[in-house]
């Protein structure tokens, strides 16, 4: 959580600074133009003197591009979460969590009248060899993949292949 609160603190620091120079650079002709306290304390500190200097020789453009690009950056996640919650006699929960603050995870139920199997499939990427958990679902062109980011090892998929067949279909694999 104060991971969190730092990182909103310092876009709300970057968002300040970029517009407060972006700001003072469309009034660089207009030497009359004042600029109030937060704005002067903000621009004499040592972040507002760093963003000065990196701003201030750029295109208004690009300004804004970097600004963007800082904010953009602080709102991204530095993971991923991925979920298969299996319920017997109910079906298959997915859920797999948005790459940025902004966004919910997406979540997907799959009831047990409409999973046909459950399989291991094994792709090529590159000259490397992956392994993905596929729900074959009845009426649907296309299987779902369970964990389509973190794509986990082999031996990790197989455990939760057992379980997943062990729970839906009360059987040994």
């Amino acid at each position: 959580m104060l991971f969190i609160l730092a990182r909103i603190a310092a876009g709300l620091l970057v968002l300040a600074l970029c517009l407060i120079v972006y700001r003072t650079s469309w009034s660089a002709n207009n030497t009359s133009a004042s600029t109030n306290w937060l704005e002067s304390a903000l621009l004499t500190s040592t972040p507002g003197q760093f963003a000065t200097l990196l701003i201030s020789p750029l295109p208004k453009i690009w300004r804004f591009a970097l600004c963007a690009a800082a904010i953009w950056l602080l709102l991204r996640k530095g993971y991923t979460e991925e979920s298969l919650l299996v319920i017997r006699g109910l079906g298959v929960q997915t859920s797999t969590s948005s790459p940025s603050y902004l966004w919910t995870s997406s979540t997907r139920f799959i009831p047990t009248s409409s999973i046909q199997d459950i399989f291991i499939h094994e792709a090529f990427k590159g000259f490397e060899l992956r392994y993905y958990l596929t729900i074959v679902v009845e009426g649907e062109d296309e299987v779902v993949v369970v964990f389509p980011n973190i794509l986990p090892r082999r031996e990790v998929l197989e455990d939760v292949w057992r379980g997943a067949r062990k729970c839906l279909y009360g059987l040994k694999s």
